[in-house]
């Protein structure tokens, strides 16, 4: 069932609630959420630096900032 929502009319609040409400549903039944196969392959590989002891790590303040500094 296709949705019609009036995107072009809803305020940037109105917008944010129906993904919360989206997301609260999906959450519901991961299980029926098909993972992408080259998912799997990237967390193989990161298990994969962890045991080689190769992996970095960084703290999440960090990380948050090199995200905001790739995509800006």
């Amino acid at each position: 069932m296709p949705a019609a929502l009036p995107i072009d009319k809803m305020t940037l609040s109105d917008k944010l609630q129906a993904m919360e409400l989206l997301w609260e549903d999906l959450c519901r039944t991961p299980e029926q959420i098909p993972s992408p196969e080259w998912h799997e392959k990237a967390l193989q590989e990161r298990a994969k630096r962890i045991a080689e002891g190769t992996a970095e790590f960084s703290n999440w303040a960090d990380a948050k900032e090199d995200i905001r500094k790739a995509v800006t």
